[in-house]
């Protein structure tokens, strides 16, 4: 149950009106609204020692106060108006079982503020895979969209920063699809470029030369799948984990096809790697064209695929953002504090070429 009405006596103009309003319009008047929670829903809503609270404290600017299951709320209409909306939305999460917490609430807020016609609740219990007690799903709208653009596309390229749940995601409809039978396996690649001119040196066979590469796609995997089963799978083709460079005149048919790191990846392996599809497949490419490892002067793949791909049917492009980081809080601030400082960067041209044959080249031409 809610009530709502204006601070101060209706009949004077300027009653109500906040500190540092214009003190023109009804949304410069000072409101309050109470709402009337179920006794059910009052410490899921609350949050352990209070921290949901808290946490909305910090990011709405209505004053909130809390007494027994009563919720009141003064300040702004607007900035009430979006407290209530706020509010709701986190009960009905609480009506789904679901548990609140600080996350959800920034979620919540950070949906409703760029003013979204998506319910936060119903992006925000969306179960892509359960397992031992732990369940995947997109926590941001931007990973909703992400998730929704895979199951209606065949090829879907993420591009986003470090911590947005690209591949996580990707993963968890990997397996989703695997075990409704959608397809019939799953394969992983990744390029190693990062190896580079070292892999020959360093020690074992080549599939431990190459596994540190590919180590990110086996711990999804395991938080995906009962580790035991995963042998069995992989020795059975059921799961590929493997280098791009494996993928080099192959067709995949009925396949979740996940590459990752594809911000390494020169145009040239990308279109090799694309056409690699094969009927009842799906596709996943994901990536950060702001890490990119190649040798300078190469030209990403992932950012060519951008340009020449986006007009194509049944390929989508799906951009998360900082706002979309889903590890610790600080993994959002560093993204954004890079981005800054890169755009303010003045841009040097290097001294030397960026691989060894063109320095030395420009060390004889010095000589």
């Amino acid at each position: 149950m809610r009530t709502q009405g204006e601070i101060g006596d209706p009949t004077n103009p300027t009653a109500g009106i906040g500190a540092g309003d214009n003190g023109s319009g009804p949304a410069a008047r000072t409101v309050r609204s109470s709402i009337e929670l179920a006794p059910e829903s009052v410490f899921p809503f609350l949050g352990s020692a209070d921290q949901n609270l808290r946490q909305l404290e910090q990011l709405l600017d209505a004053d909130i106060h809390v007494r027994g299951n009563s919720v009141t709320l003064t300040g702004k209409a607007a900035d009430v108006a979006l407290a209530e909306r706020v509010i709701e939305q986190l009960i009905a999460l609480t009506g789904r079982n679901r548990v609140v917490t600080p996350e959800a609430v920034r979620h919540t807020v950070s949906m409703l503020t760029e003013g979204s016609s998506d319910s936060p609740a119903e992006v925000l219990s969306l179960d892509i895979l359960s397992r031992r007690g732990k369940t995947i799903r997109p926590k941001t709208l931007n990973q909703k969209r992400y998730v929704d653009a895979i199951d209606a596309n065949t090829i879907v390229f993420s591009i986003g920063p470090a911590g947005t749940g690209k591949t996580y995601l990707a993963m968890a409809k990997a397996v989703q699809a695997l075990q409704t039978k959608q397809v019939n396996r799953i394969i992983l690649t990744r390029p190693a470029v990062e190896a580079g001119e070292r892999l020959g040196f360093l020690p074992g066979t080549l599939n431990e030369k190459i596994d540190p590469y590919l180590r990110p796609l086996y711990d999804a995997l395991h938080d995906m799948m009962d580790p035991e089963a995963i042998p069995k799978l992989m020795a059975a083709g059921v799961i590929e984990v493997a280098p791009l460079a494996y993928m080099r005149g192959r067709t995949l048919n009925d396949s979740f096809i996940i590459l990752d790191e594809a911000q390494n990846t020169t145009a040239e392996q990308m279109k090799m790697f694309l056409t690699r599809l094969g009927f009842g497949s799906k596709i996943v490419v994901t990536g950060d064209i702001t890490q990119v490892d190649l040798p300078t002067g190469a030209r990403s793949g992932l950012r060519a695929a951008a340009e020449i791909l986006t007009e194509i049917e049944d390929i989508h492009f799906s951009e998360l953002t900082s706002s979309d980081v889903v590890r610790h809080r600080l993994v959002s601030d560093i993204v954004d504090a890079y981005d800054r400082w890169e755009s303010n960067r003045p841009q040097v041209t290097p001294h030397y070429p960026g691989n060894r044959a063109q320095r030395r080249a420009a060390g004889r031409d010095r000589r």
